[in-house]
Formats: structure tokens, sequence, C-alpha cells
């Protein structure tokens, strides 16, 4: 067993770094570990089907470090793109994907529409590590390639249930017992699950604060370490228990938990046994990768990769177009899910003891899906260098931190139309400051004006850092971009707590985000347009200019009080909507009392109190 470890260990040092220094990622070099040492190359490691089953459980982790990153509202946000991109993506892919098995292989109709489910997945693993590795997996391309995922993890369950449908073996004798539920009556096993999700969703909102606190005052970081991993190992072997998918538990899990204090120590603790486990997995898909069959098999293997990643491509592409992503984001989309998953194998392995597939047609399929799971990295690579040549002609490299002035009063992130207002007013009250944007276009036009604008990132702490984040007084954040607004004030949160942090708020959900980051000052981007033009507005209308001011200065006092109060109900749909109905009743009464005030005082004026 030590003998194995070293193995994968140290081709897990060697390859990865190397993949790295070319440019290839550290998936792709996992993947290549594998084959290098796998059965089929130079044969260190034998069959992999229990490190498999093992590694899996890396994926397990990762969606439970992605659901603390996912707050409950922002993941209701998300159900559109989850039912609706995620739900038609696997509708179509397997029904298109099943005509083609059934008319030109020709297989039986239950194994065709088995293969067409089980090649409808992406893969998980890959994806979310290769998008988060570059940074795409908070940008729109990357959000809804997530959004799919998670559809696709939650699928994965009724097609487990379907499998025994299209058996050719009597179930009983081709399956074992695979949960404990099974033999119940379906609304049993319905309520069960449902009852056992509720249980965890609860636990994690009302019971795992005051068990975290209990630890963590024990101040032994190994015993939140050990209490961290025993929450995710518990909730996966319960919905493994009764027939769930356990990424699919620890998923809740995490979004339950996205709330809590103790969110970041979870992540710290978590972290390092995840990204040990994926790598373990990838060597293990790697190594699976049957090079003898390919061999015998070739021409026909690369052609059913390549129908396999033409046809999610077109129908992802097609998604991508009717669900209107952006030009620059439909491609990335694409390229991402294009492949096969990993819960394949686990469709496999039920579709063979079922006999729904012969042992020849499982090692083809598993062989088509490694070989596409190992092509998705390349896939995104390619993405890559494309969007690099296309942008190598107008697109300035990052600035260098040593290049970069220190601001000794205020650094501003952002300068368009929002930011260049606060920056031209502090610079003319004498206050210094250093201004950072991400936009080419913008920097290019600001520089060719003679204003000193830096190219960078300003959610990288070595870029705050020489912008002079710890000496100056001031950080504005004011970017267009609502979660990498949170996530630089998360940073400056934690690294820079002397800095006052103001922000642009996109709108009025940004804007209770805010309040609940607990920053200094905020507005949200067009209100007091907006007011002033309504203020003018009544004016045309015939209303005296100061009765037009005061009704505009009530309007603003009374929307900042109404944010202010209404954030606390944020998430909660009716206690919202009945609150946001009593607000405007309020406003109409203020508005109401003061229009009936101000006649009364004109009337008085005029000597007829």
């Amino acid at each position: 067993m030590l003998l194995m470890a070293l193995i994968y260990l140290g081709a897990a040092i060697i390859a990865v770094p190397l993949a790295k220094r070319l440019g290839l990622g550290s998936v792709l070099g996992y993947l290549l570990a594998g084959i290098l040492i796998g059965p089929y190359a130079l044969g260190l490691v034998g069959d992999q089907t229990e490190v498999m089953h093992f590694a899996e459980f890396g994926v397990v982790m990762m969606l439970f470090l992605v659901g603390l990153e996912l707050h409950p509202a922002r993941l209701w946000r998300m159900r559109h793109a989850i039912l609706g991109l995620g739900g038609l993506q696997v509708t179509l892919t397997a029904a298109v994907l099943f005509a083609l098995c059934y008319w030109l292989l020709p297989l039986p109709w239950q194994s065709a529409l088995a293969i067409g489910l089980m090649l409808a997945l992406s893969s998980t693993a890959i994806v979310l590590q290769s998008l988060e590795e570059k940074g795409w997996l908070r940008i729109e391309a990357g959000q809804n390639a997530f959004s799919v995922l998670l559809f696709q993890d939650i699928a994965v369950i009724p097609m487990l249930a379907l499998l025994p449908l299209l058996a050719f073996a009597p179930t009983s004798a081709a399956t074992a017992h695979s949960n404990l539920i099974q033999d119940l009556p379906v609304l049993a096993q319905v309520g069960i699950s449902t009852a056992l999700i509720a249980a965890i969703i609860l636990a994690g909102k009302y019971v795992s604060a005051p068990l975290f606190r209990f630890i963590a005052e024990t101040r032994m970081r190994e015993i939140f370490t050990v209490f961290a991993l025993f929450l995710v190992v518990a909730i996966a072997l319960l919905m493994q228990l009764v027939g769930l998918s356990p990424a699919l538990g620890t998923f809740l899990a995490g979004v339950v938990l996205a709330e809590s204090d103790f969110r970041h120590e979870l992540e710290a603790d978590i972290e390092p046994f995840k990204g040990l486990l994926l790598g373990l997995f990838f060597v293990a898909v790697g190594a699976n990768i049957d090079f003898a069959l390919l061999a015998d098999n070739f021409a026909d293997v690369l052609l059913m990769v390549l129908i396999l990643i033409t046809v999610k491509a077109v129908i992802l592409f097609a998604l991508a177009h009717i669900f209107k992503l952006a030009s620059g984001h439909k491609l990335l989309f694409t390229l991402a899910l294009a492949q096969g998953g990993e819960f394949a194998f686990v469709l496999l392995t039920t579709s063979s003891s079922l006999q729904i597939l012969t042992t020849e047609q499982v090692s083809l399929v598993t062989l088509v899906v490694a070989i596409s799971m190992l092509m998705a990295p390349l896939l995104l690579i390619l993405y890559e260098r494309l969007q690099r040549r296309s942008n190598s002609n107008n697109t300035p490299a990052y600035d260098k931190p040593e290049h970069i002035a220190a601001s000794k009063n205020v650094i501003i992130a952002g300068y368009g139309r929002f930011g260049q207002v606060i920056g031209r007013l502090l610079s003319a009250q004498g206050y210094d400051i250093t201004v950072l944007d991400h936009s080419p276009s913008q920097i290019e036009l600001l520089r060719r004006f003679g204003t000193q604008v830096f190219y960078g990132d300003a959610g990288r702490k070595e870029l705050l850092d020489a912008a002079g984040a710890e000496h100056a007084q001031m950080l504005v954040i004011a970017i267009d971009d609502a979660d990498k607004t949170l996530t630089i004030i998360e940073l400056a949160k934690k690294h820079y707590p002397h800095l006052k942090l103001v922000a642009r708020a996109r709108d009025r959900r940004h804007a209770y985000q805010l309040i609940g980051a607990d920053i200094d000052a905020f507005n949200r981007e067009t209100v007091d347009s907006a007011i002033n033009l309504a203020v003018e507005s009544l004016q045309l209308l015939g209303n005296s200019e100061p009765d037009a001011q005061r009704a505009g200065e009530l309007f603003r006092n009374h929307d900042r009080e109404s944010l202010l109060q209404l954030a606390e109900l944020w998430g909660d749909d009716h206690s919202y909507g009945v609150a946001v109905r009593q607000r405007m009743d309020d406003l109409k009464h203020v508005l109401a009392q003061d229009k009936q005030a101000q006649q009364k005082l004109n009337t008085c004026d005029n000597g007829d109190c």
C-alpha cells in the first residue's frame, strides 16, 4: 500500500509541475500522470476501480466547497439556469445520442437510451477545477456551466432509478441492494428522502453553529478539521444510504453553511483534502484509459469521441444563444461542457450488472468517456489561446505591481462613468488617488486624455498592496460586477481592516448584499440621477421648485430608510412583498401629509388661516 501511495504521489509531483510550466494546467497533468503509471503504459499500478470509488469522494468535497460559496438567495436566483438550461441540455443531448445509437449502430432501444443518458452528463470534477483554476468560474459562462453541472448531478438520481426498467436481466438477480429504502413503496422512499434533505438543511441552519462554536472554543485546530471531515463524510453516507447523490447532499449542506461565521475555517480545512482526492481521481481516470482496446478500435473510438463532442457542442452553443449568453461567453460555455463525465462510470457499472450493455459495449463507452474527459482541458486551453490571440492586438498586459504608484489617501477600483465622478471630486479636493481598472478599452481611452490609470484586478492582494492599501485611508469600489465587488470587500476586510470601504451598488439586491457586508458607505448608481430627473418632471408638471425639491428629498430619505429596513427581509419573498407594499403606502401618506401641510402654510401666508 505504501508503494502504491509513493507511485501516485511521485507521478503527480513530476507530471503536474511540468504540465503547469507548459501551460497545460494541473488537471491535464494529473491525467497524463495516470496514463504513464497505468496498466496500459508503464504498468506501475493495476485496476483502478477501487481507487476510483475512493477518489470520487473528492468530487463530493468539491461540491461542498462550491456550496459554501453560494448563499441560498444566490442559488434561488440561479434556478432558471439550473432547471431551464440544465434540463434542456440533458434532455436534448440524451435524445440526440439515443437516436444516433438506435438508428446508426444499431442497438436495442434500451441500450441506446442508457448510452444516451450517461453520455449527456459532463465532468463536474474536471470542469469546475479547470474553470476555477483559470478564474472563469465566477463569470457568466462559468456560472451557467455550473448550473448545468448541478442539474446533471441531480439528474443522475432518476437515471439510476430508470435503468432497472430497461434491464434485460431480472432486476432482483442482477442487482444487489444498494440502499436501505429501495424495497419500500415509492411514496415512502420519496418521503424519507425529502425528510433527510430537510433534516440536513435544518441542522445546518440551527444546529451547526453551536457545535462549531463549542469545538472552536477548544482552540484545537485539528479537532475542528476532524469535525469538518466528519460532517462531510456523515452527510455523504446518509445520502448514499437512501439512494441519493452524496455530492448533492454535501452541496446542499455547503449552501446552508454559506452564511455561517465558520465558513472560512471550513474552506481552509477541507480544501487540502479536496485537492488531494481530486488529484487522485484524475490520475485514476488517466490510468483507466485502455490503450490496447484503443489500438484495436482506434478509428471507431476516435469517431465516437468526435461525434460525442460535436453533438454536445452544437446543443450547448444553441442553448447559449437561446438563453442569450454574452457573445464572448458562448464558446467558453460550449467547450467547457462538451465531454463525458465521471457519473457515466457509475451508470455503466449499473448497466453492466443489469445486462443492458454487453461487456464489450461497456469497455468501449468507458474508453470514449475517458478520452473525452482527457480532451476537456485541451479544449479549454484551445479557447484560452484563441482568446489571447484575438485580444493580443488591443489588450495590454496587467501592470506589474512594481509599476503601480501607491496612494496616500484613496484607491479607486473601476474608473468608468461612476468611478470618474468620485475620482474627479476627490482629486479636486486635493486627495491623492490611485486608480485600478480591468477594462483595456477604458484604460486606452483614459490614458489618451492623460489620466493615470493602472491596468489590474483589484481582487488581487498583491495589486492592492502595490496601490498602497496598507497605508491608504479609503478604498472606493466602483466596478460594475456585483459578485466581484463583494469579493474585493471580503479581501479588504480581511487584510486591510483600517480601510474605509465605499462601494457602487448596481441595484437594490446588490445594495442589500453591501448592507450585509457592513461597509462604510454605498450608493445605487441610478438612484440620485433618477430622483433629480423626477424633481424636474414635477416642476414641468406645474409644481413649484421648492415643493418639487422637498418631495424629492422626502422620497430620498424614505427610500434610504426602507432599504435598511427591508434588507433584513430579503430572501423571504412573502414577508418582503408585504413590507414593500407597506412602505409604498407609508411613502404616499408622508408625501400627502407634506402636501397638506404646505397648502395650509400657503393659506396662512395669504391671511386666510
